[in-house]
Parts: structure tokens; sequence; C-alpha cells
């Protein structure tokens, strides 16, 4: 099928004809006003007076490309090159995972806990991708003095754009986690906070195509027989490295929560907090030695 004009109207009735069945109505209108923001210009109420109005040939391949691209479930996200997290806008490209809502109910637990601070404190974030938590957290506890370490060259020049359009500076380093060679060169910290990978392998079918067939597998995924990894690795870690008083955050697998909580309790933390996020899953946790 061809767009039958030039018009924003003809192009928002393709985008519904093309894309019944595949989304709802919801997502397709909101994949619409995604496009036209990205590519016209036009934020929602600017749409509503602008379906008259004609766009060049060159737009209306962009707009076609888009289409394309969704019906193969590729996310809106990747299409359109950016996303939204915590009130920012980020690059986002296929080299990083897309920033989801609960990662933001995870960086609101920290900011609630740490906006009052009036003393510079440390914070390291492992695992940063995309620089989505790191980013938020300094924008709105801008007394944090925050690092942060991946495994991926990748998503440094990703992360390090993203800090530089939102005018922030985040000190980001290419280490792995897992090696404890390189633990005694990080310094001491006032918190750690990961969101590291957490799916396991086995639950690759209950996954929909655009996570499996384009987010970076590495950065999704564990076996099923050493879930908690990185888990393990980091809580070792904090022990090693978090302050007197200090705490550790994760974004966790929902069926592993108790897991999880078992884990820190093992490894002498006394103070472990498990939260839900608002869909009353087990996403969120919280640990220290007091």
């Amino acid at each position: 099928m061809r767009i039958r004009s030039n018009k924003i109207s003809a192009i928002i009735t393709f985008f519904y004809e093309e894309l019944q069945g595949l989304y709802n109505e919801n997502e397709i209108k909101s994949f619409v006003n995604l496009c036209m923001e990205k590519y016209a210009g036009l934020n929602t109420t600017e749409l509503l007076l602008s379906k008259d109005e004609t766009v060049s040939e060159s737009m209306l391949l962009k707009f076609k490309f888009a289409i394309n691209d969704l019906k193969e479930f590729k996310p809106i996200q990747y299409i359109l090159g950016s996303g939204h997290f915590y009130g920012l806008e980020l690059k986002i490209t296929a080299d990083v995972l897309i920033p989801r809502p609960e990662t933001e109910e995870l960086v609101k637990w920290i900011i609630d806990d740490y906006n009052k601070q009036d003393e510079i404190f440390s914070l390291l974030d492992i695992g940063f991708g995309s620089g989505c938590i790191a980013i938020a957290l300094k924008k709105n506890i801008p007394l944090a003095d925050i690092s942060a370490i991946d495994i991926s060259e990748s998503a440094l020049k990703i992360a390090q754009i993203n800090a530089i359009e939102n005018n922030v500076h985040i000190d980001f380093s290419i280490l792995d986690i897992l090696n404890q060679a390189i633990w005694q060169r990080l310094p001491e910290m006032d918190i750690i906070v990961s969101n590291p990978p957490y799916v396991c392998e086995s639950e690759k079918a209950l996954m929909h195509a655009n996570v499996l067939n384009f987010e970076p597998h590495p950065a999704l995924f564990v076996h099923d027989n050493d879930a908690l990894i990185f888990y393990n690795a980091i809580a070792e870690f904090a022990l090693l490295k978090l302050k007197e008083n200090g705490s550790l955050f994760f974004e966790i697998n929902e069926r592993l929560g108790l897991e999880t909580k078992a884990l820190l309790i093992s490894k002498g933390f006394s103070s472990v907090e498990l939260r839900k996020d608002m869909q009353g899953k087990d996403r969120m946790i919280k640990a220290q030695i007091l």
C-alpha cells in the first residue's frame, strides 16, 4: 500500500491501516505522536491543528521506513534513535538496552533517599548501558559524585553523548565487574547501584520479538544455572568497597526476589528491603550493613 498523499492526515491513516492487528490502538497512537514529533517537529497539540498540512517527499519516506520497521516489531526507540527516561531525552541505539519504567522507579527510590543530602557523596553505577541511571541521578542529585562502569565500548560512546547532551559530568569507564582483579582499582563508595543482566535463558520463550530480535543479549541474559552471577559478584564487591552506612541498590528479576534477598542476607547485609514496582512485581532491592 501507498500513502494516499503527503498530507499529515493521510500519514496518520496509513499508520493505523498498516499496523492494525499488530499493535493496539493506544500503541499506534503513541507511534504516530512520537514519529510526528521527531520527524515533523509537531507536538500532540500542534498535530491536531496541522492535519491538512503536507510534508516533503523525503520526510514522507521517513514515515514509511518507520512503519516498515514497526511491522517487523523493531522498538520505536531504535527507529527514532532516542527515548525518554525520568524526564530526560536520551540517544538510544541497538548497542544499549531501552530504558524501562521499572528502572525509573529504582532511580526514584535513590533520589527520595538522598536528594536532601547537603554534602558531596559518591555513587557507582555498574552496567551503565545508555547512562540512563547515572545521568538521571546526577540531574536530580547534583551533589552526587557519580562514576559508572560497563564492559561495552559501544555503550560507552552512547552514554558519553547522553551525558554531554544532558549537561552532566559522569566518570565513565570500561571495566568488567566479574573480574575481581580490578576491584582494588575502584575507590570506596557511599552508594552502589546496578541493573545487571538478570533474565534467565529459559525465559526467552516468554519474551516478545521486539526484545529478542533487537536488544543486546549480553545486557539481558544469564544462564539458568547461575542466574544470580552478577548479584553475587556485586554484593561481594560492595562488602569490600561500600563506605560505612552505605547502600547497595539493585533492579532484579521479578521471579528471583526472595532468592536475591536471601543471597544478600547470607553475605552479611543486615538491612535488606525488597520492594515491588507499580505492577506489584518484586523488582528492586536495597541492602546495607548498619
